[in-house]
């Protein structure tokens, strides 16, 4: 990419010389694409300034709306533009040239004595997954950060090579905001309490055991070693510090390397096996084998094997809103989702809002939705033997919402849905369920979908003072 950047620069400054019309022309499409894969690269890489400034630069030269700024003053700018393009090539240049914690190399084959004293006790709240590497501080050395925070690229492919997932808590903050994850976990919260949401390389020392083991520590990276019963009772966690530092007579890039090899030697001696006792995601859960009716296959929490696809397509979903490479724990710290509920506003329309949740609109496709209405019309519950005693009112709401009439298609789709021997009431369930948690955290999720234990009449549990029917 740094020898596009030259190309750029080199066809823009031959603008200043007599060009025919068609080279103008031709430059223009050149610079659009090579500025627009530039802008990609940048934002790959969370350089926002230079993803934005090759963002413009792109849109400036687009040819399809031609920006008339006349000869002299479009010179002037493929000076500028091209001047920038070698200082950056340089700059970039050297920085690759200092950067050797690229060519690291392979591990060792040479035994390394593990070092007891690195290891620190925490209070089991605090644990990593077993393969997490998290950096943490007590003291700003701020060469080492600005390198680690410029530089995300060398944290992840440091953590690739050794088989962990390296976290840089101020990095992560950023990430979980653009991917919008914070206000999955908290529809109540503005885009402006987000973003006052911060963590600092501390994080982790408020869950040690000992907090005299704070002195122990200046900068580096923990990894969990060991989970055990602690004399009290209590389970904890010991972890492993390897410290780093700017200040340092090695390199970075060689202590990165000696880190590598002291982790490599101590989880290759050892005969213990981590478990990781996160609980896990609801839609990872072994599906049950289905029984006779509807009823008897009825878990909110899952899919059946009939609509597998389904529950994939919403567990991906989930799964990058909620991990994004990062233990559940952290992201659990960072906000912890309460009861705060919403208004469910119905329009006149049938559209379905959520008002405290930032105006979230709720969206299902018709049959689903008319099943979740009925459902709503009645917060006694409805038992699904007794389907059939609504299967005139559900193809009511459903016309209400498709008013063309309904066609030989819908109504045995509405017979289906009401048949307590079919599946497709589980199928319209596990729907509805989707609807919400692809929007928000079941934790508040729960209180909108469709949910009830088997043999009981299922029920949506939202206070129905907080359902808002539009005339």
């Amino acid at each position: 990419m740094k020898y596009l950047g030259l190309f750029l620069s080199l066809i823009l400054l031959l603008c200043l010389a007599p060009m025919p019309y068609r080279y103008f022309i031709l430059v223009r499409f050149i610079a659009t694409v090579g500025f627009g894969y530039m802008a990609f690269q940048y934002f790959k890489q969370r350089k926002e300034v230079l993803t934005w400034t090759f963002v413009t630069l792109a849109l400036l030269f687009q040819p399809f709306a031609k920006i008339a700024l006349g000869r002299i003053v479009w010179n002037i700018v493929d000076v500028i533009v091209a001047i920038g393009l070698v200082i950056l090539f340089i700059m970039e240049w050297k920085s690759g040239k200092n950067a050797t914690y690229n060519t690291i190399p392979n591990l060792p084959t040479e035994p390394v004595k593990p070092n007891s004293d690195n290891r620190i006790e925490f209070t089991l709240e605090g644990k990593l997954a077993p393969k997490e590497l998290i950096f943490v501080a007590t003291e700003e050395d701020k060469k080492l950060t600005d390198l680690f925070e410029s530089n995300p690229e060398m944290l992840e492919g440091w953590g690739k090579m050794i088989g962990y997932q390296v976290i840089y808590l101020p990095l992560l903050i950023k990430q979980l905001k653009m991917a919008e994850v914070l206000q999955y976990r908290a529809p109540y919260m503005s885009a402006a309490e987000i973003n006052k949401i911060n963590i600092g390389n501390d994080f982790m020392l408020r869950f040690l055991d000992n907090p005299n083991d704070k002195k122990r520590i200046t900068q580096g990276f923990i990894r969990t070693d060991d989970i055990h019963r602690g004399s009290d009772g209590i389970d904890k966690a010991i972890n492993r510090f390897y410290p780093i530092s700017s200040k340092s007579s090695e390199p970075i890039a060689d202590q990165l390397h000696g880190i590598s090899k002291l982790i490599h030697n101590e989880t290759t001696n050892s005969s213990r096996w981590l478990i990781n006792k996160e609980k896990l995601d609801d839609y990872q859960r072994n599906i049950e084998v289905p029984t006779e009716d509807a009823d008897d296959k009825f878990n909110s929490q899952i899919g059946s094997e009939n609509i597998s696809d389904l529950i994939d397509e919403i567990k991906e979903r989930i799964m990058k809103l909620r991990q994004r490479g990062v233990s559940q724990f952290i992201l659990e710290q960072l906000i912890h989702p309460d009861d705060r509920l919403s208004k469910l506003v119905i329009t006149r329309d049938y559209r379905m809002l959520l008002p405290d949740y930032n105006n979230m609109e709720i969206k299902m496709e018709p049959l689903a939705k008319a099943v979740y209405l009925l459902f709503l019309k009645h917060p006694e519950g409805i038992m699904f033997k007794c389907l059939p005693d609504y299967r005139k009112e559900l193809a009511e709401i459903y016309n209400r919402l498709r008013p063309l009439g309904l066609t030989d298609r819908a109504i045995r789709s509405i017979e289906d849905v009401t048949n307590p021997l079919l599946n497709s009431i589980n199928e319209k369930c596990a729907r509805i369920r989707g609807a919400f948690v692809g929007q928000f955290d079941d934790h508040m999720a729960r209180h909108y979908y469709i949910d009830g234990r088997r043999g009981e009449a299922k029920k949506i549990s939202l206070p129905r003072d907080l359902v808002i029917w539009e005339e």
